[in-house]
């Protein structure tokens, strides 16, 4: 193997974080702090452990790879691209389906856009992984919100100028027909769209490690969609190399129940559940 332990820090973005007013960059439009889109409970002490891992871990983390949830403001799991039948606004944390579609309950803003969305709903709940939620706008590429934890960045970073590495980033979510939750592959991949595939490339690199240490936002979505992922597709088959932070991720408010199924299917099958000062001592033991 090239690499012993790689971190895979999932979506540790502003937007996930709930960020005390002291954390929050200035808006200057509001004259205001800038305001987290969609805090996840509990994440922004998820970030400072996970952050005083990577200082303390030293020498013991060969890899870090970042994943970014990277939106455009016009997303079909956003409220501006929907309506309700009556032309009134779709609130975020609304369930949209395919009979809501078809029953004139909610529609695309753009009338042009209707037997694409239409047609995107019915491979969604086909699959039967969601049903599509409104979201609010988040993560918009070149947003506050998009950026990484701050605590985290400046870790890694010392990591990077330690090392003389760099830090991996991978982007997803960028195209506007599909969600994905997945770091690893679109819900709905796009034929047209190489970069909503399975990530075949990113899988096989990830599986060359020894240990896949996972940490990020939020177990309930993001962590759970992109390790099932890894988890159906690693070569290697090898699921006791994957190590999930347990208090280094948090679901989002309402969908703990689902994050708790994750974490406990994915320990029966052969991953390992570990906190920070766990893993932060397995790693000091092969030193």
């Amino acid at each position: 193997m090239d690499r012993q332990n790689t971190l895979l820090i999932i979506d540790p973005q502003n937007d996930f974080c709930d960020l005390p007013a002291d954390w929050r960059a200035a808006d200057p439009l509001r004259n205001a702090p800038a305001a987290p889109a969609l805090p996840v409970s509990g994440a922004h002490a998820d970030m400072l452990r996970l952050a005083d891992l990577i200082d303390a871990a030293g020498d013991g983390i060969d890899r870090i790879v970042v994943t970014l949830d990277s939106h455009q403001r016009y997303d079909i799991a956003h409220p501006t691209f929907w309506q309700t039948g009556d032309g009134g606004a779709v609130n975020p944390f609304t369930a949209i389906t395919a009979a809501d579609v078809r029953a004139g309950r909610d529609r695309p803003r753009d009338v042009a856009a209707l037997p694409r969305a239409l047609a995107y709903l019915n491979a969604l709940e086909q699959a039967g992984r969601y049903t599509l939620m409104v979201w609010p706008v988040h993560c918009e590429i070149g947003s506050w919100g998009h950026n990484v934890h701050p605590a985290v960045k400046a870790a890694y970073n010392r990591w990077e100028d330690r090392r003389l590495a760099v830090v991996e980033k991978v982007t997803k979510g960028s195209n506007p027909w599909t969600e994905h939750y997945s770091a690893l592959q679109a819900e709905v991949p796009d034929a047209a769209d190489e970069d909503t595939q399975l990530n075949t490339a990113l899988i096989a690199s990830l599986d060359r490690s020894e240990r896949i240490i996972v940490a990020g936002e939020a177990s309930s979505h993001c962590v759970k969609a992109t390790v099932e992922h890894l988890a159906l597709h690693l070569p290697s088959r090898r699921l006791d190399k994957l190590l999930l932070l347990t208090d280094a991720m948090s679901p989002v408010t309402g969908f703990e129940s689902q994050a708790a199924a994750f974490l406990s299917d994915l320990q029966q099958q052969g991953a390992r559940l570990s906190t920070c000062a766990e893993v932060l001592a397995l790693l000091r033991s092969d030193a």
